[in-house]
């Protein structure tokens, strides 16, 4: 299989964030053949991300002004899934047998092994302004669930349970400690959930379709992520508290993920039309799209100060970079017709068939799991 290395440009800024944010020059510090990704960013500008050499060995670090590496738990890769205001990163390292254990990096400490719910491993998916980590581990009867630290991080996992199946995961929680992620019902549909504290795991249902999926949720407590519908397509979705918005009713088109939400509500995701990718923004009411080569092609996350990281694809190769929520769209629907899409000659996005396999489960959705996180198995 053709190997597709991943390159990164990755926004460092000094100083707190702004409107007026400049990218970073391009990479992570990465030499030679070494590829990057960008996974998350601060309001601060501080940018957790990747690192993958030639070999394919993969090491979590984060971009301050410089790189900073997070090094493992004993073993030989990393990777990071977040970052919150304080600069405290969440992710996932192999110990010295091998196993992902989840872990946060705090500046000036060691990286913590976060342990597990009883299993050989376990994932870091998402961090809060206090330090409250969730994601996932292995439970001693082969499965795996969504777990909790405390509130500030401390303490042991708390097993976050299911909505009757299996296995489920967390995805993301705010500063309430209210989590999202996804859970397996009785019949092994996995169901997009939210967990408040006092009131346990709870599903917020489909866009008509069997599963569901969560990937974030802001402090106002509104969930985004993707649901399955009638015809089996998977759309965005947004959840007020109340109901699920189809968000992918408005693009119109494609199977379309959102993957993050800001404190103003503005919702980021990919569209995915075959093998080609394009991003949204569900800003005020209107969603803009940016068909390949005006937006990004990969898209992780906004940040409080608008700011979306994710990918371009350019020479063959994925380059990280940002751009604002408020980037004049090529096409805006919610006032705009659908005819002008078709007109739109994409560029940019001859030859997008292969990419790194291990990446897709941390950067794009499945269609099976919502996420499909393809790591090394123990």
């Amino acid at each position: 299989m053709l190997r597709m290395p991943i390159a990164v440009v990755l926004l460092g800024v000094a100083g707190m964030a702004s409107s007026a944010q400049q990218p970073h020059p391009p990479g992570l510090g990465e030499r030679g053949n070494e590829a990057s990704i960008a996974v998350d960013i601060n309001a601060a500008g501080q940018v957790a991300g990747i690192i993958e050499e030639d070999s394919g060995r993969q090491r979590a670090v984060l971009w301050d002004k410089r790189l900073v590496e997070l090094g493992t738990l004993g073993g030989s890769d990393s990777f990071t899934r977040g970052i919150n205001i304080g600069g405290d990163v969440v992710g996932s390292a192999q110990d010295s047998d091998n196993h992902w254990r989840a872990f946060v990096f705090r500046a000036g400490l060691a990286m913590r092994d976060l342990g597990t719910l009883g299993g050989n491993s376990s994932y870091g998916m998402g961090i809060s302004r206090s330090g409250q980590a969730v994601g996932y581990a292995d439970t001693s009867d082969g499965y795996f669930h969504a777990f909790s630290t405390g509130r500030n991080g401390d303490g042991p996992l708390v097993d976050l349970g299911t909505l009757g199946g299996n296995i489920s995961y967390a995805a993301g929680v705010n500063t309430d400690g209210v989590i999202v992620g996804t859970a397996a019902l009785s019949d092994g549909y996995r169901r997009a959930f939210i967990y408040k504290p006092g009131e346990g795991m709870k599903d917020l249902g489909t866009l008509g379709g069997r599963s569901s999926g969560a990937t974030a949720v802001n402090d106002s407590g509104v969930v985004v992520g993707t649901s399955e519908t009638p015809d089996r397509r998977w759309h965005a979705f947004v959840h007020d508290g109340k109901k699920m918005v189809d968000l992918g009713a408005l693009i119109g088109y494609g199977d379309s993920f959102a993957t993050s939400i800001n404190a103003a509500g503005h919702v980021v995701g990919s569209i995915r039309i075959g093998d080609e990718r394009r991003s949204f923004v569900y800003r005020d009411g209107k969603m803009s799209v940016h068909p390949g080569g005006f937006g990004l092609y990969l898209v992780n996350n906004i940040n409080a100060e608008e700011l979306v990281i994710g990918a371009r694809y350019v020479g063959k190769k994925f380059q990280a970079s940002t751009m604002h929520s408020s980037q004049r769209p090529v096409v805006t629907h919610g006032g705009t017709d659908l005819v002008s899409l078709i007109l739109v000659v994409l560029t940019g996005t001859a030859g997008i068939v292969i990419y790194r396999r291990r990446y897709r489960g941390i950067v794009m959705q499945g269609a099976n799991r919502i996420i499909r996180f393809k790591f090394p198995q123990n």
